[in-house]
């Protein structure tokens, strides 16, 4: 909402959950129906002919199918709604990214109420088990053997039932090879199908299980330059096979001495406070979310043109990244408990080349590690000239706060 005030947009929030305002600013709130794309169709049209719609912005992997479908309602520019949905649902993007030979874990794709032990006997081993839909790296375990196979799984059936997943992720769940090496986040922008990076984060914490915590990312990457170059056309490669082609593309790979693999990529951008982490122009000033929005309606942030002129031929996006390197840690929840405080949260912003320490969870909130859990502590920012730099400040003051739970 900022972003769209700071561009001088007007900005409308549609939700599938009604709003007590809803009424009052029939302007600035819709309630939609997600999960019918019939019904959600009339619902825009019948407010786009009230209310003119220029551009329809999905801000995580449910909401980009609904932005989709309603684009399409509307005749905008936008990725396709079958895209949208086979980026969010894992077996789908998996068997897509196989077919076209782009390169990802091999996979299977089970029932929670097989033969276990079948299963077992079809796996090799270490493996990953993953919910097909819930994002966060919610549910996803390392399985080291057959014995453990059992148990893990009945621990992601609790998780993919209580998390409100549709009837399939209920139902089934992806078994997959473990990948190892380092891993890495690519953000980008796609225009006509051509892939922008906006950062390459590494993540200098390795994650090797049992659970896939996020922790640190960092930018500008230490790889050299040919290894981010064949990233980012695995990444381009991989969001064409799928069909994306426009607006926002977040993946996550692995590289080891094969070379990069696919672990996901989804038609968004990275989420919760992480896009706080990134900012463009020679000043700093430009938010991601002012990107994204400015290139979802053709217009120019800070002077410069976020999209390809047909007329003028192919155009690189010409916005890049401040020049400062710069981290985000997604502080880990220490264990499960009921939150009372976070201490230690003004001395963490005394640390030297400390941005911001944002603290999210409240007091008097249940508190739930993964893979159960689906939220973090808070976010700790930081910015200097080097990325080593950044990651040890938020390593620093990450070691400033204690979480009091009970």
């Amino acid at each position: 909402m900022d972003a769209a005030r700071r561009l001088g947009i007007d900005l409308t929030v549609a939700s599938d959950h009604r709003s007590t305002f809803e009424a009052a600013q029939p302007a600035n709130l819709l309630y939609i129906d997600c999960d019918t794309p019939a019904r959600l169709t009339g619902q825009v049209r019948r407010f786009a002919a009230a209310h003119p719609v220029a551009a329809v912005f999905g801000v995580d992997d449910g909401t980009a199918v609904a932005a989709a479908v309603a684009a399409e309602a509307l005749g905008l520019p936008h990725n396709p709604a079958l895209a949208c949905d086979i980026a969010r649902n894992k077996p789908r993007q998996r068997a897509t990214l196989a077919r076209a030979g782009v390169p990802v874990p091999a996979f299977g794709l089970h029932r929670f109420d097989a033969d276990i032990d079948a299963v077992a006997r079809a796996t090799r081993f270490p493996c990953v088990i993953k919910p097909t839909h819930l994002a966060m790296s919610r549910g996803v375990m390392r399985v080291d053997d057959p014995a453990d196979l059992a148990k893990a799984v009945k621990r992601l059936r609790a998780i993919a039932t209580s998390a409100g997943t549709p009837p399939e992720g209920r139902e089934t769940f992806l078994v997959e090879e473990y990948v190892a090496g380092d891993e890495f986040a690519v953000e980008g922008l796609l225009d006509g199908g051509t892939l922008r990076v906006l950062a390459l984060f590494d993540k200098p914490d390795p994650l090797v299980g049992p659970f896939y915590e996020e922790t640190i990312y960092s930018t500008p990457s230490a790889l050299a330059a040919a290894e981010q170059a064949t990233i980012a056309s695995l990444v381009e490669r991989a969001a064409r096979a799928i069909g994306l082609t426009r607006g926002p593309v977040h993946a996550e790979v692995r590289l080891n001495e094969r070379g990069p693999w696919i672990i996901e990529v989804a038609a968004r951008p990275i989420g919760g406070r992480c896009g706080s982490v990134l900012r463009f122009g020679e000043q700093g000033m430009v938010s991601l979310e002012q990107l994204l929005l400015a290139h979802a309606l053709g217009l120019t942030v800070d002077g410069q043109p976020l999209t390809a002129d047909a007329a003028a031929g192919r155009r690189p996006l010409t916005i890049h990244r401040e020049p400062l390197a710069a981290a985000v840690m997604m502080v880990p929840m220490p264990r499960a408990g009921r939150l009372i405080e976070v201490r230690g949260v003004d001395e963490a912003r005394r640390v030297p080349w400390i941005d911001d320490v944002v603290i999210t969870a409240h007091p008097g909130q249940q508190l739930e590690p993964l893979p159960e859990g689906n939220t973090y502590l808070g976010f700790i920012f930081a910015r200097a000239t080097t990325a080593p730099t950044c990651v040890a400040a938020v390593r620093a003051a990450h070691a400033k706060l204690r979480a009091e739970l009970e």
